[in-house]
């Protein structure tokens, strides 16, 4: 399995800190953002990695991480996006990267506590659909909220006004290679962006989404008051935790 760090947009949720560096930039306790989605991913065995990048500081990137020696990699891959076309565009850029092998997809922003070992190994049995990750939060209508009907994931709502549970889709996705001719059909939202709740909504639809419960905590960094949620979870308790 080949892994996916999406790390672009323009982080205006956290300007003026974002005026002079990308988000994932930014430190998250003692490490910078991207660090962690980078730690989760190799913990789980994941070595074959491409980060998605954008925005003026994409460079950075490079000269922070080099070719991941520093994480005991052989070589990092890097593709550029241009504007904020959505989680879904960004991700289509890996295509070519993952050339018709399973991936997991991270969002740069999100750090967890302890690790994705299990849920990876159960996907890579599955061999088919898509799989994600779902933790209870006390503020579901901020994310896309799963629905759960008799074990089954039966629809994703994005930030419901009124949310049917309390069960949020974190930003780890695992997908077979059919996810780029899903992204190929769909069309944008209201914001302009190709939305992957519509991803997992297709896999839903097909019947081939699975879904395992995250254990520990869990954080995206993406607001002033996450990242400081972020720092202290951090600071008192670890991440990427065995």
């Amino acid at each position: 399995m080949k892994g996916v760090i999406l790390a672009g947009g323009l982080g205006t949720r956290l300007y003026p800190l974002t005026k002079i560096t990308n988000k994932h930039l930014l430190p998250v306790y003692d490490k910078p953002m991207i660090y962690y989605p980078l730690e989760t991913l190799i913990k789980a065995g994941i070595e074959d990695i491409m980060i998605v990048t954008g925005g003026n500081y994409a460079g950075d990137f490079l000269r922070l991480l080099g070719n991941g020696k520093e994480f005991g990699l052989k070589h990092l891959n890097y593709t550029y996006q241009e504007g904020e076309g959505g989680i879904a565009h960004a991700l289509s850029l890996a295509e070519y990267f993952a050339d018709g092998e399973p991936i997991c997809v991270i969002l740069g922003d999100n750090i967890i506590e302890k690790n994705i070992i299990k849920a990876v190994r159960n996907f890579e049995k599955q061999k088919v659909g898509a799989k994600i990750l779902l933790k209870e939060v006390p503020d579901p209508e901020r994310f896309g909220v799963a629905e759960i009907e008799n074990g089954k994931i039966v629809r994703i709502v994005e930030k419901p006004k009124k949310p049917k549970s309390n069960l949020a889709v974190i930003g780890i996705y695992m997908y077979d290679s059919k996810v780029f001719d899903i992204i190929r059909t769909l069309k944008p939202s209201e914001r302009g962006e190709l939305e992957i709740t519509d991803v997992n909504n297709a896999y839903i639809k097909e019947g081939t989404m699975t879904y395992e419960m995250l254990e520990g905590w869990w954080t995206d960094a993406g607001t002033f008051e996450s990242l400081l949620r972020a720092n202290i979870l951090v600071s008192q308790t670890g991440a990427n935790n065995d």
